[in-house]
Parts: structure tokens; sequence; C-alpha cells
């Protein structure tokens, strides 16, 4: 076997996941308390041996590349290397953004190295897995693949936001469309009582195969399928390659979330407070890495717990917590109810209260100190990062538009209320 190479892809604007991704790129987004999105892929390629990653992104990176360098070092004579190649104008003309998925991969080609016999393992930044990767480049060796697409069975009902796939027996793709929406098309592509029975769910629901955005390429074959017109993988690369080189399928069949837009983020975060969560983080022979902080151990007095999920430097006082992700450094103060919230926390501690309103004596508003006040009732909601919400609110979406902008710190997105960084949330605020 040749090298693997292993390309993480960081994403564009992230516009569907905004306002999380205002002031950070998509794979620096948190997650469940403690991690960064990025750290799922890493951590996939780490635990499957393979320590040679690339990271391309070009939108907010300061916050992605912090988290990095903080977090993964390899020794010197152990090996490895994580580099991130955000998009740069060069001399020869191959700068400029990144276009798309397989743009961004052929802007930078030369760094991968130019052996035939390596692999290129192309990996999404925006998912929550676990995968033996090591088993997949062995999938795509053992079936004589030039390109293997990993996929996993999803409903059809839900099928329209994937690329979808139709395979031989011998795992060949002879079909691959990227986000279908007619029905009765999806319906061509549903899975035959052959793959169906590979399959741990046995009920009755009709799945079909979805691209899960990862790719194993052997090196000639992607420079090969570069060097030309296209921009993205799932729309132009993959199916323009279909019938010229062999294209296989690997079939993933455990848990695998997409977690492109603000309600599948929600969903996802607050699925890892349940008290038996799809996916486990507790798995200590392949765990998910991150950033290791000194900081001193949560501490709640006198609340009410129930299904939470809480991060280390939180203080929570004589509160109600229902179903929540609460995040490093979060303060909760007294008689606060909070129910399905994702509260993202803080990347500090600061003063007393009492040394705020003297800072601020003179101000006819009071600016909230960081965290949630007394006596707020909030609900399936997302607090990002550094907010600061005052005493005697009432947070809700509840009854308002799926989609709507309230204030510079207040948005609605897939129905999901969102207060944004840095916002600060007046005393007695209801909305």
């Amino acid at each position: 076997m040749g090298n693997v190479v292993c390309i993480i892809m960081g994403g564009g604007r992230g516009t569907r996941l905004f306002p999380l991704t205002k002031d950070c790129c998509k794979p620096a987004v948190p997650l469940a308390g403690k991690y960064r999105l990025v750290d799922i892929p890493i951590s996939n390629c780490i635990n499957s041996g393979f320590k040679n990653i690339y990271i391309l992104t070009q939108f907010n990176t300061r916050s992605l590349h912090t988290h990095i360098n903080n977090t993964y070092k390899f020794d010197t004579f152990g090996g490895g290397k994580i580099e991130i190649f955000s998009a740069e104008q060069t001399s020869d003309g191959i700068g400029n953004w990144y276009e798309g998925t397989a743009d961004a991969v052929r802007k930078n080609l030369r760094y991968f190295g130019n052996n035939p016999e390596d692999f290129a393992v192309i990996l999404s930044g925006d998912q929550l897995y676990r995968m033996d990767i090591s088993k997949l480049v062995q999938h795509h060796i053992d079936t004589f693949a030039d390109v293997t697409v990993a996929a996993k069975a999803i409903a059809c009902s839900k099928i329209s936001s994937f690329g979808v796939l139709r395979t031989k027996n011998d795992f060949s793709i002879a079909e691959f469309i990227e986000k279908p929406k007619d029905p009765q098309f999806i319906d061509t592509f549903m899975l035959k009582d052959a793959l169906r029975k590979r399959l741990k769910d046995q009920t009755d629901t009709p799945y079909a195969l979805a691209s899960m955005g990862i790719y194993v390429f052997k090196m000639s074959v992607l420079q090969e399928a570069l060097n030309g017109q296209g921009s993205d993988f799932g729309h132009e690369i993959i199916p323009r390659l279909l019938g010229k080189v062999a294209i296989k399928a690997y079939i993933f069949d455990d848990y695998w979330e997409d977690i492109g837009t603000v309600r599948s983020f929600f969903e996802t975060n607050l699925m890892l407070a349940n008290s038996a969560p799809e996916f486990n983080f507790f798995d200590t022979t392949k765990p998910i890495y991150t950033q290791p902080k000194i900081l001193p151990a949560a501490k709640i007095s006198a609340s009410h717990i129930h299904e939470v999920l809480i991060a280390d430097g939180a203080i929570i006082s004589n509160a109600v917590l229902r179903h929540c992700v609460i995040g490093e450094r979060s303060i909760i103060r007294d008689h606060a109810t909070l129910e399905n919230v994702l509260m993202i926390g803080a990347d500090h501690f600061e003063g007393t209260l009492e040394d705020k309103i003297m800072e601020n004596s003179s101000k006819t508003v009071r600016i909230p100190q960081l965290g949630i006040g007394m006596h707020c009732s909030i609900k399936d909601c997302i607090i990002d990062q550094n907010a600061r919400i005052g005493d005697h609110c009432v947070l809700s979406p509840h009854n308002k538009p799926s989609t709507f902008d309230y204030s510079e710190d207040m948005y609605i997105r897939d129905g999901v209320l969102c207060i944004g960084k840095n916002a600060v949330i007046s005393d007695k605020t209801i909305f």
C-alpha cells in the first residue's frame, strides 16, 4: 500500500450554519460542549493510523488555526503532520478563492505528493461519525477501485438532501445523482433485498444509498480527474468519471449525521445529552481528541438537572435544566429555567457582578455579565460564545417565523432561536 493522504474539506462560507459561522469557519464551530467539528475527521484519521492530514479552508480561519495549533502536535519520532491550506494568490496564477470541493483540492495538489501509488482520502469537516478509515482504504484496494465513495443508507423521504447512488452486486456504482428532488425518481434508487439485508434496521422503511461526501482516490486518478473542468466532487467529478474508471461504493452502517444546517447542528448536540445517545463520546478505544484546557470542574448548586451534558468550568446555581448541552465556562444564575438549550459557553471568566455594575454605573442600561441572568426562561435556543443575557428574560422561537432576523444579536434559523456570539440581551427582554 502506498502512503495515505487525508484531505479535510473546511467548507465555504457555511451560510446554512449562520449565525454560528458569522465569525468562524464551519470546522471551528463548537460541538458537544468542548469539541470543534473539525475534531471528528481528524480523530478518525488518527485512530485509523493516518497522520498525514491537510485541511482546506478559506473563510474566517483564525479560530481554526488557533485550535489546530494548540491541539495537534505530533512528535518528531512518531511522525505525522496537520497542515491548513487557505485559499491564496500565487505568482503562477493558481490562487484565488476555492470554487468548490474539487477546486480546493486541485489548487493544492502540488502539496500532496506525486507518487501515483499513494491514496487520497477526501473527508468532510461538518459531520459526526466514527469510522475506521483504514477499512475504507482496504476495501478500495480489495475491490480494485480507482475511486471509492463511502455511502450510508438514508430513508428515501430524506434522500433529496444528499447525492444518491445505485450499485451493482460487486459494489460498482452504476448511477450517481446529486440531490434529486423528484420522489418517483428517488424511488427507483430504493435498496433491493440483497443490500437491504446488510442494514441494522430491518423495518419496512424504504432506504436508498446516499453519498457521505467521503471519497478514496488513487492519487494518479485524482490528478487526472482534476486536470480539467469541474469544481465539485459530487456534482461534477464523480458523475463524469462513471463508466471511465472503476468507481466502487463502501457501505457504512453506523451512526453518521451531516451537520450542515442550524437545525441538524442543534438536534445533534441535544442528542448527545440523551441518557443513551446514538454517538458515544465516552468510547476510550477510539477517542475524539480536542484541545486540552486547564479548567476547574463544573460547579452545580441546588439545581434540577435532567439529561444535561455539562462541560468543565460551568457554574450553575439554583437553576432548572432539561435536555441541554452546557459548554465550557457557562454561567447560569439563580432561578433560570432552560429547556432544549445549547449553550456554547465563554472563552474566559470575568469579575464579580458588583465589579460589573461599578464599571457601568454611568450607563442607563446595565450591561449583563457573561452567561445567563436570574429568573430567565429560555427554550429551543442556541446561545453562542460569550453571550450576555440579563435578568428576567423570556426567550423562545415559538409562534414566530422559522427564519427571522430580530437584531444583530438574535436570529431564528430552522425554527431555532440563535443568540449570537458576544450578544448582549438586556434585562427583561421578552422574545
